[in-house]
């Protein structure tokens, strides 16, 4: 119960850097890039308040990621109705593949240093 909870109150708060990152940050770094990372991690302590035990989480996680920015290569995010298309996002960029891999891997360090 202690790690959900513990997983539940880490989503609240990067829920809420992300909120905040897009309503306030119109940079050409922290946004685009460390908000994808974000992204991930907050995903990821989203699936732990369900998920509790799971070492490998970090993985579906991630490839939910990588179908997301599919989404965005095929312009399938083009037809989604509101407010998917805000939120799967418009344009492709092989950058962001990179920041949720990274995103993962502090997901996966975090996890096997607190929660295991």
């Amino acid at each position: 119960m202690k790690r959900r909870l513990l997983s539940a109150l880490i989503f609240i708060a990067v829920l809420g850097l992300e909120i905040w990152i897009a309503l306030y940050v119109h940079d050409r770094i922290v946004r685009p890039y460390l908000g994808d990372v974000l992204a991930v991690i907050c995903i990821y302590f989203l699936a732990r308040v369900v998920v509790a035990r799971t070492r490998w989480l970090s993985i579906p996680v991630t490839l939910f990621a990588f179908c997301v920015e599919a989404v965005q290569l095929t312009g399938l995010s083009g037809i989604l109705p509101e407010p998917f298309s805000t939120i799967v996002g418009g344009t492709f960029d092989p950058a962001d593949l990179l920041c949720y891999l990274a995103g993962s891997v502090v997901c996966f360090l975090i996890d096997k240093k607190f929660f295991t």
